[in-house]
C-alpha cells in the first residue's frame, strides 16, 4: 500500500516519511496514522504562527514613508504576517480533521471492527421433565 501513495505523487514533492511508512492493514494503522497526521499539523501551527511573529517584527522594522511614521510598514507588515497565521489556523483545521478522520472511521466501520453481540435466542427445552 505504500508504494501506491508513493507513486502518485509528482517528481518535485518530498514525501512524509512518518504517514508515508504508515500501510492500512486494520483499525489499529488507522489510528496511528491520524495520530501522526494530527501530531505534524499541530507542529506546523506552531511552527507558522512563530514564523508569522518573526516576520511581523521583522518587516515592521523596515523604512516607511517619513511622513506617516513608519504607520504604512507596520500595515504591510501585518498584511504579510496576516497569510502566516491563517496557515497556522488551517494547519490546527487539520489536526482537527485528522482527529476526526480516525472518529469517522470507527463510526462508519464499527460494525465491521467490532461485530455486534447477538443476545441469544431463548432456546426451547424439549427435556424439561
Amino acid at each position: 500500500m505504500t508504494g501506491s501513495r508513493a507513486s502518485g505523487r509528482s517528481a518535485g514533492r518530498r514525501s512524509i516519511p512518518e504517514l508515508e511508512t504508515i500501510e492500512f492493514t486494520g483499525a489499529q494503522s488507522v489510528a496511528v496514522y491520524s495520530r501522526g497526521l494530527r501530531a505534524l499539523a499541530r507542529d506546523l501551527a506552531v511552527e507558522t504562527a512563530q514564523a508569522a511573529e518573526e516576520i511581523e517584527v521583522v518587516l515592521r522594522r523596515q523604512g516607511g514613508h517619513p511622513l506617516l511614521l513608519g504607520l504604512d510598514t507596520r500595515i504591510r507588515a501585518r498584511r504579510v504576517a496576516s497569510r502566516l497565521r491563517r496557515c497556522a489556523e488551517c494547519s490546527n483545521g487539520l489536526a482537527i480533521e485528522a482527529v476526526r478522520f480516525n472518529t469517522e472511521f470507527r463510526v462508519q466501520f464499527a460494525d465491521a471492527i467490532e461485530p455486534r453481540r447477538r443476545k441469544p435466542r431463548d432456546t426451547f427445552d424439549f427435556e424439561d421433565d
